[in-house]
């Protein structure tokens, strides 16, 4: 049986972590893979790890905030260095929805299975959508991802992916922490590794409220696109060292 771990990064979400904890075990037992969950806590202020533990998962609480990056990244190389199959990461805020793994989960499944799924909230018609000025953001970055790293995706900012064995050799040894979704996209790509997009539904948050809004949406999708370039050129470089 092929063994996955579910990477939870979390950042003060103990009010959500319960209901998501209790979806991710009912959907691992509808699953032909063995599944093991692991919060990452983020040098959070509450009870993320109590609650964590207390509900089923494994718990690392880094001792410092690293962020978005740094946390999956730590996940990862638990992963790697566990010898599971792979790893899916699952976002702590509960916008992610369980039922969807198991597509995830399958599309890394046969000989000609890609390195990296990402799981697209654009690719069906249905289900919550984030602000207009963050659909924009996105297919910008989507139009930049194109024309400069040769990616085609349609969700470069979603988080709900799924890591294969050459991902995780990959990213457990460099992984972007400032913007890791787009930016390892582009990562990806250079190293010679294939993604795959599937169909995936998102809800609003459980609790709290995303930190980017207003205008601030505009201001990350310019800083962003600035680190996907200089990402670009710096796996560029390396490659030819």
């Amino acid at each position: 049986m092929r063994r996955a771990l579910i990477v939870i990064p979390s950042f003060n979400e103990a009010r959500a972590l319960p209901g998501l904890l209790a979806e991710l075990h009912r959907v691992a037992t509808t699953l032909p893979q063995q599944l093991e969950l692991l919060v990452i806590d983020d040098s959070s202020s509450d009870e993320t790890g109590e609650v964590a533990l207390a509900h089923g998962a494994r718990c690392i609480r880094l001792g410092s905030n690293l962020g978005i990056g740094g946390a999956v990244q730590t996940g990862l190389r638990v992963a790697l260095a566990e010898g599971f199959d792979c790893a899916v990461q699952v976002d702590g805020d509960g916008q992610h929805l369980p039922s969807d793994l198991g597509p995830l989960l399958a599309a890394l499944e046969g000989p000609d299975a890609p390195d990296l799924v990402v799981g697209s909230r654009f690719l069906r018609a249905t289900g919550w959508q984030s602000s207009s000025a963050r659909r924009l953001g996105k297919r910008w970055l989507s139009f930049v991802l194109n024309t400069f790293c040769d990616v085609r995706v349609t969700d470069p900012t979603s988080g709900f992916r799924a890591f294969g064995p050459r991902a995780l050799q990959l990213f457990s040894r460099s992984f972007p922490y400032d913007f890791p979704e787009p930016e390892s996209l582009s990562m990806a790509r250079m190293a010679g590794l294939r993604h795959l997009e599937v169909p995936v539904e998102m809800r609003a948050r459980a609790t709290g409220q995303s930190s980017i809004g207003g205008l601030v949406p505009l201001y990350y999708m310019t800083k962003v696109t600035l680190a996907v370039l200089l990402s670009r050129v710096r796996n560029a470089r390396r490659l030819r060292a």
